[in-house]
């Protein structure tokens, strides 16, 4: 790989997990091993989150109720607008109450080679272990899951397991469980342990003598800009799917938080792992700006097919079964339509491809539900999906229920983010990341209804307990706008600002993110090369200059100025979509959600490289100009075996 492109740093390595007991004891051995803060202490201690979703919400709500004094941000007007409130089809747990043969290994050992063998053990096996406190953590809350007509609470499969071990509410699990964190962050908001910021947007990260001490951050109503601080800060801001334009993200999901944070030293792993999503409705036009998910757990029971012939454009209801290929029960036995995401998106695009593929422009396949439908009858099939189907008619004007939706692959979540370490801290001591802003439990593919799981494991249970070790070193010197280090920080806040505002181009920022999102997606998407990446590392310096010398942001600071907003947040995405470039283009190999086209097995499945890349990649920002530093965390599998991946 040419020298220009990175440089190697020295290895990195998670100290926190104690090894020295087996990987079922370790989490237990941890909260036993951390120091405390007394609550007389914790009243002392303030802690900044950012970011109110499943992760953020809930890790304020549990820290103010532990009595520190918690300062929340957001950039919606209510915490329940975070992106968390559009996940649909459930939240996965080991709870076994289907008696199918699940367990904590189990969910373990799925999730490990669901990440295709690029996840931390230990990090996997305490979600797995966390996963079965939630359920009873979100019953109690009131959190409507489905239920049986006993009374008990109802699982269903997702893609990547033989087993039902997911709990839903209908197709909106991800509201219910916000809705849940949220009545809890409120309730301490009420009692004045976490003071609350709406309508607000971290823009850096103040860190003084080596630790993160505070956020510079913007008022989008007024267009203040003003320095915070406190002991610790926890971001959890989401993802970057964003990059990409078009993806199953809100449009207001952005990657500026941890893009500033990598900026003051937070090493960013594994940026090139994007997931693509299954099952989302086709793109319509040239000027949509965004893409809606149907929810995976569709799978269940729809049947994915195209027809046998290339260009068949019949009605898909004239089209008698011996003409179908319903190519994922062929190809995949054993899972059928239940394989893991990035498998059903990758053959989605390999039957498109081959000319076979249904709708306008062939980009497009069929998800039937007609032999469901006939299986259980109608009424069943609206009580589990009635929303969903509501809603694929509302957008497209179909009728699921008498024809087959069509789907394609769209880039949904990122598995990549700001390097943690066991406590969830980053490689600034004192800023901690939880929830999809950090990189830790997914590895190269997260299985559906893992997302929920890992932020409301992160934000209730992980963070409380690994925070203390930091914050029993506390309170820390108090400092003002006056230190240095503060004073820089928005300074450049500032400067920034008002760069933007005086460049006064002919190019509004949308127009940068649309062709850069078009660009990431054709050669760093479903599936990259060699080449593309190199000429997308080509052209993503050209789109930076003309960016910073023509881009046009109207209106002025101190007032309420989304064109302002969009243009740092793109500023940000062209920075972060050249350091995935080079991510992709360094790890010459394939696993989950990265596909190599020059490694692949002679069946097209992803062919990983073992003996060269078992690592967390750990990206060290550098001046601009210079190279990124690569810093490689070696992975060891001792309880998962290191094996090809296989849904046959």
């Amino acid at each position: 790989m040419p020298l220009e492109l990175f440089t190697t740093g020295e290895p990195i390595a998670d100290t926190k997990a104690p090894t020295d007991v087996p990987i079922g004891e370790r989490w237990s051995e941890r909260r036993f091993r951390g120091r405390l803060v007394n609550p007389a202490n914790r009243r002392k201690m303030t802690i900044i989150v950012v970011g109110t979703g499943l992760a953020g919400g809930s890790a304020a709500a549990t820290l103010g109720e532990a009595g520190y004094k918690v300062t929340s941000f957001w950039y919606q007007d209510s915490p329940r607008r975070a992106h968390s409130v559009a996940a649909q089809g459930g939240i996965n747990a080991a709870k076994n109450y289907r008696n199918d043969g699940d367990s904590v290994h189990r969910l373990f050992y799925d999730t490990v080679k669901g990440g295709d063998f690029r996840s931390r053990e230990n990090n996997v096996h305490r979600l797995a272990e966390v996963s079965v406190n939630i359920i009873d953590q979100c019953v109690a809350q009131g959190v409507p899951f489905a239920r049986e007509y006993g009374g008990l609470l109802d699982n269903r499969s997702f893609g990547g397991t033989q087993v039902s071990r997911t709990f839903y509410a209908r197709g909106q699990t991800g509201q219910q469980l916000l809705y849940g964190a949220y009545q809890a962050l409120e309730r301490q908001i009420a009692a004045g342990n976490v003071e609350q910021h709406a309508r607000t947007e971290m823009l850096d990260l103040i860190v003084v003598d080596g630790r993160a001490r505070g956020i510079v951050a913007r008022d989008l109503v007024t267009g203040e800009i003003s320095t915070h601080f406190a002991d610790a800060v926890v971001l959890a801001t989401g993802g970057y799917g964003n990059v990409f334009y078009l993806s199953t993200n809100a449009m207001g999901s952005n990657a500026t938080a941890i893009w500033r944070a990598h900026k003051r030293g937070a090493y960013f792993a594994n940026p090139c792992y994007t997931q693509i999503h299954p099952t989302c409705i086709p793109v319509k036009g040239d000027y949509q700006s965004k893409l809606t998910l149907m929810s995976e757990s569709l799978r269940n029971d729809g049947r994915v097919w195209v027809p046998k012939e290339r260009g068949d454009d019949r009605d898909p209801r004239e089209i008698p079964e011996d003409e179908r290929d319903y190519y994922l029960e062929r190809i995949y036995p054993s899972f059928g339509n239940l394989v893991p995401r990035d498998i059903a998106s990758r053959q989605a695009k390999n039957v498109c491809d081959e000319g076979r593929g249904v709708g306008p422009g062939g980009l497009g396949v069929y998800l039937d539900f007609a032999e469901a439908i006939e299986r259980l009858g109608r009424p069943a099939v609206e009580a589990k999906y009635g929303n969903l189907f509501d809603m694929y008619a509302q957008i497209t004007g179909e009728d699921p229920y008498t024809v087959p939706m069509r789907i394609y692959p769209a880039v949904h979540y990122t598995m990549g983010g700001l390097w943690v370490d066991y406590d969830l801290q980053s490689s600034i001591p004192g800023m901690f990341v939880i929830g999809e802003a950090n990189f830790s439990d997914h590895g190269a593919n997260r299985l559906g209804a893992s997302a929920l799981m890992q932020g409301l494991a992160d934000g209730y249970f992980v963070l409380p307990a690994t925070i203390t070790e930091y914050l029993a070193d506390g309170p820390f010197e108090k400092i003002d706008d006056a230190h240095p280090a503060a004073a820089e920080a928005l300074q450049g806040v500032q400067d920034q600002v008002q760069k933007l505002l005086t460049i006064n181009g002919t190019r509004t920022p949308a127009s940068f993110h649309r062709e850069l999102g078009k660009l990431m997606w054709d050669l760093c998407g479903m599936e990259r090369s060699e080449e593309g990446l190199r000429k997308a590392l080509d052209r993503i310096p050209e789109i930076r200059q003309e960016f910073w010398t023509n881009v046009k942001v109207s209106g002025d600071w101190h007032s309420f100025n989304q064109t302002l907003e969009l243009a740092g947040r793109v500023a940000d995405f062209i920075e972060l979509a050249e350091l995935m470039c080079v991510d992709a283009l360094h790890r010459r190999e394939s696993c989950g959600g990265h596909f190599r086209a020059e490694s692949q097995t002679p069946e097209g499945e992803a062919l990983r490289d073992d003996d060269n890349f078992a690592y967390v990649a750990a990206w060290e920002w550098t001046p601009e100009g210079q190279p990124p530093v690569l810093h490689q965390e070696a992975l060891e599998y001792e309880y998962v075996h290191l094996a090809q991946r296989s849904y046959k």
